[in-house]
């Protein structure tokens, strides 16, 4: 996985800032720099404005102020119909997976195409055969081959989440929009779905800006860590220099002796021995 590029940044965040009220800042002149291929996870405390960061980069949440550039394009003006085209390169994977429970498995991996076919084609589910052989693909890749004709509601938290990455991937997105991909998982499988996001981005060199709760799983998974808190941004660096005076400055006083990395964690975390932890 590649680090800080120097290359022109696949996101510019310029003075990001989002007030819900006059006595209520959610995000405050955020300024971030996303290049090509670099997995970002945002920590914080809850209400530290991580959420709101991604929901405003693809409109979901308008901001109040600043700047969000995709590949230069100033993202904040656009149009209707200009933003619906520009969101087919922001693949969005939500915490509560984000699934239409009745419809199968591929059908739901396929409505990753929605803003390339046509309205009558969606509709009549009717996908041309190169998007279906693709989102076969795919679920091999994220291992649910043979869950196709499944029902949504039918999956296992896990498998649900294994389908909203394949849905993203349909989209053929420049950047990945995480939100909180773990919260609902068990131990292990929050482990596997991070390896699962932090491969895929390798392979397709893809960005990624993950929100997550869970330090180790950043430590462990991300290129490099922004810490928000009361909606500003007090850490932007590395995993190494993610120290306790670091995430008490993020979090607040506790003892963080335990979260630091070993030189075989760091090992494991670039994947050579990955399976030894797994």
């Amino acid at each position: 996985m590649s680090h800080l590029s120097k290359a022109t940044p696949l996101l510019q965040l310029s003075g990001l800032t989002k007030q819900y009220r006059a006595d209520f800042t959610a995000l405050n002149e955020v300024s971030l720099s996303i290049p090509h291929g670099q997995v970002l996870a945002l920590i914080g405390p809850s209400g530290a404005g991580k959420s709101t960061l991604i929901r405003c980069v693809n409109r979901l949440v308008e901001p109040s102020a600043g700047s969000v550039q995709l590949k230069g394009q100033e993202l904040t003006q656009l149009g209707s119909t200009a933003l619906r085209k520009t969101r087919r390169r922001l693949g969005m994977i939500f915490q509560e997976y984000a699934l239409v429970e009745r419809l199968s498995v591929m059908e739901n991996v396929l409505s990753g195409r929605l803003g390339y076919v046509g309205f009558w084609q969606s509709w009549r589910r009717r996908y041309p055969a190169t998007d279906i052989e693709r989102a076969f693909a795919l679920l091999e890749r994220v291992g649910l081959a043979g869950f196709e004709n499944q029902r949504a509601d039918a999956l296992s938290g896990g498998q649900r989440q294994r389908v909203g990455i394949a849905r993203a991937l349909m989209q053929e997105p420049d950047l990945l929009l995480v939100d909180e991909p773990t919260a609902s998982l068990d131990p292990k499988t929050s482990r596997q779905i991070m390896r699962l996001l932090n491969e895929i981005c390798t392979e397709r060199q893809l960005s990624a800006i993950i929100n997550i709760h869970d330090v180790e799983l950043a430590k462990r998974y991300a290129d490099r860590i922004v810490g928000l808190k009361a909606g500003r941004v007090v850490y932007d660096g590395t995993v190494e220099n993610l120290s306790a005076e670091v995430l008490t400055t993020i979090y607040g006083e506790e003892d963080w002796s335990d979260t630091q990395p070993t030189a075989f964690a760091s090992s494991v975390v670039r994947g050579q021995f990955e399976q030894v932890v797994a």
